[in-house]
C-alpha cells in the first residue's frame, strides 16, 4: 500500500467515525430533550461498563463457563467496597493489584 493510500484510508475512518458522533450532536444541541431521553442517556455508561466487566470477572477465558471464584472476582468485591467509600483511583488502583495479587496466591495454594 502506497503512502497516499495510506493516509486516505486514514482519512476516510476518520470521517466514516466522525460523522456519526457529529449528526446528532448538531441537531440535538439546539433542541431541548425530553426528561425521559435524558434519564435513558445518563444510563449508557452504566450499562456499557457492565456490559465489559461481567465478562471479564465472571467467565473463565479458557474454557468460556460461568465462573464465580477467580482471582479477578476475589480483588473486584474488596476494591469496589474500597472504590465506593474513598472515591480514589490511586488508593482503589493499589488495593486493586494487592488483591488480585493476593487471589492468585489464594487459588494457586488451593
Amino acid at each position: 500500500m502506497s503512502d497516499e493510500n495510506y493516509i486516505l484510508l486514514v482519512l476516510g475512518m476518520g470521517i466514516v467515525s466522525f460523522i456519526p458522533r457529529w449528526i446528532p450532536l448538531f441537531y440535538l444541541s439546539r433542541k431541548e430533550l425530553p426528561e425521559l431521553v435524558i434519564e435513558w442517556l445518563e444510563l449508557i455508561p452504566v450499562a456499557i461498563l457492565s456490559a465489559l466487566l461481567f465478562p471479564a470477572l465472571f467467565v473463565n477465558p479458557q474454557t468460556k463457563d460461568f465462573c464465580l471464584i477467580s482471582a479477578e472476582t476475589i480483588a473486584f468485591i474488596p476494591c469496589f467496597i474500597i472504590a465506593w467509600f474513598t472515591r480514589s483511583l490511586g488508593i482503589t488502583l493499589v488495593c486493586g493489584m494487592f488483591f488480585y495479587w493476593a487471589g492468585t496466591k489464594f487459588l494457586n495454594f488451593l
